[in-house]
């Protein structure tokens, strides 16, 4: 199975935006009512698992985690990639990373690969719940490790890997206006993704693929 070709997913078109859908209120959006929607989560779907595959090797298990910053209005810390890097290169991603042996479990494993990866201190974290396996086409069972974070941390992004790391409100994901949907054919096979461009400042934040899919499954779960 050969990789995808390289492409500027910028470029691919918006073929709706799910604007009909409501945004999770402000209120929903607070560090106690995140920590009781996990404490007493209702009926919900995630409504996307898994993305076509365009790589054959075997499955890797990785945790991502998902940090919620406490501010006024609660923000998501997210990570841009170098662009040296063998997979996802360049791309908007959470902290996170590959499953070690010596991992007690997926929130062991996104609290190190985040202390790792941009320095945050996991005194600054309390983990909420984690949601349903999200599979990359490139392979990478995740889970995604939902968490608060209290602020006054100090982040220390490790050079190689991280370009840069931003906040983005949470409120702002969590609006399905801002929820774009994309298709791309190769070889015979339609594959779709979400994308959420953000404005920060002078920099357009184009989070996107499986980053963007796993917040969109938080969505679900926060909307249910």
């Amino acid at each position: 199975m050969s990789r995808l070709p390289h492409f500027d997913p910028r470029q691919v078109p918006v073929e709706r935006v799910d604007s009909h859908l409501p945004a999770v209120p402000l209120a929903s959006l607070q560090p106690a009512a995140l920590r009781q929607r996990f404490a007493t989560p209702p009926v919900w779907e995630p409504e996307l698992l898994a993305e076509k595959k365009f790589v054959d090797r075997a499955p890797l298990h990785a945790s991502v985690l998902v940090p919620i910053v406490m501010r006024e209005h609660p923000t998501v810390l997210l990570t841009e990639r170098t662009m040296h890097l063998s997979t996802h290169s360049g791309q908007i991603a959470f902290p996170g990373g590959k499953a070690d042996e010596d991992d007690a479990d997926a929130s062991a494993t996104a609290l190190r690969e985040a202390q790792e990866e941009v320095g945050l201190d996991p005194a600054f974290v309390q983990v909420l719940g984690v949601l349903p396996h999200y599979v990359t086409g490139s392979a990478f069972i995740i889970s995604p490790v939902i968490a608060l974070v209290q602020p006054g941390f100090t982040l220390t992004p490790n050079a190689y890997e991280v370009a840069d790391v931003f906040e983005v409100p949470l409120e702002f994901l969590m609006n399905p206006a801002h929820h774009q949907r994309h298709a791309f054919e190769w070889e015979g096979v339609r594959r779709e993704w979400f994308s959420m461009p953000y404005q920060d400042q002078t920099t357009q934040r184009f989070i996107w693929g499986a980053t963007a899919g796993m917040l969109r499954n938080f969505y679900r779960l926060l909307s249910a």
